[in-house]
């Protein structure tokens, strides 16, 4: 595994302040698969806009009081191009790279690319967890097995990540779901349970992390779970989604209750000339791995 020079990964951590892959305990891997987007384009240049605008942020954490990269340390492997002409070969690739930083010890936060990396980049914490849950942050269901023609569409990524069938799923924020989805999600309540935005103003944080508690935690978090205004910067914007508060709320219960052990985040699409939501989607990578490594 090739590593970015620490300056130009994530973070943009200079060489005094740069950890080894030997001495971090983070691994971000950047992955921008495209392969399946059904409305607007651009998730292959999302790892990139994440990596640059994380030069911005802020490392001391007022939640934390200190700068909890220090903490972990955390290094980037090389942003290489993804050959979107064979999804299931690319998400062989990404399984290859995720597993190679859990046999190593790290944490693995993914950086796509589309929804459609979350059944790739799974397979190997299926294999080391086996009562492993996901956490899963969307507008969509993506319960569809298959979409438009593709078995492993960024619309089927939760149908194929359930294909594991003792894994169990908590979803917040889904405010889509298509009637086709609707049988599997019927014969398989006693594993995924929906928290809808349409109930936003009424969730129970408690009740929301309730099932993760004592177990690993998977964490797939599609920019598109975000409300419109907070990210038009996806393929999918929908309005009644969630906001910075709510998501900060529900991970930080859900690192105190389990243990989140990995991680990806999928579908940013830059938009030119616009870098908040580049900003926020790192920002959210950051407290990701600050919640996951940092205890106290």
């Amino acid at each position: 595994m090739k590593l970015m020079p620490s300056e130009q990964g994530f973070l943009g951590l200079e060489d005094a302040d740069a950890f080894s892959f030997e001495e971090a305990k983070a691994v971000i891997v950047p992955f921008g698969l495209e392969a399946s987007v059904s409305y607007g384009g651009g998730t292959a240049s999302g790892p990139a806009a994440m990596i640059e605008a994380s030069h911005q942020v802020e490392l001391f954490d007022e939640e934390f009081w200190r700068e909890t990269y220090r903490d972990y340390g955390v290094v980037t492997l090389e942003n290489n191009p993804v050959d979107g002409s064979d999804i299931p070969a690319a998400l062989s690739t990404l399984e290859g790279l995720t597993r190679s930083v859990l046999d190593a010890g790290k944490f693995p936060l993914v950086f796509g690319g589309e929804h459609s990396i979350t059944p790739g980049a799974i397979r190997p914490f299926l294999d080391r967890y086996p009562d492993l849950i996901v956490l899963h942050f969307d507008a969509h269901a993506d319960l569809r097995d298959g979409y438009e023609g593709e078995h492993y569409s960024h619309a089927a990524a939760i149908r194929r990540v359930l294909d594991h069938e003792d894994l169990p799923i908590v979803s917040v924020g889904i405010r889509n779901i298509s009637a086709e989805e609707i049988p599997f999600l019927e014969a398989n309540r006693h594993r995924i349970t929906i928290h809808w935005g349409k109930d936003r103003q009424s969730w129970n944080v408690d009740e929301i992390v309730a099932p993760l508690k004592g177990r690993p935690i998977y964490l797939t978090f599609d920019l598109d779970g975000f409300d419109s205004s907070l990210m038009p910067a996806t393929g999918t914007p929908e309005p009644g989604g969630v906001f910075w508060d709510d998501a900060m709320n529900i991970i930080r219960a859900a690192s105190k209750l389990g243990t989140i052990v990995g991680a990806d985040i999928n579908e940013l699409a830059p938009m030119s000339g616009f870098h908040a939501p580049d900003f926020l989607a790192a920002k959210l990578a950051y407290k990701i791995l600050s919640f996951s490594l940092c205890k106290s």
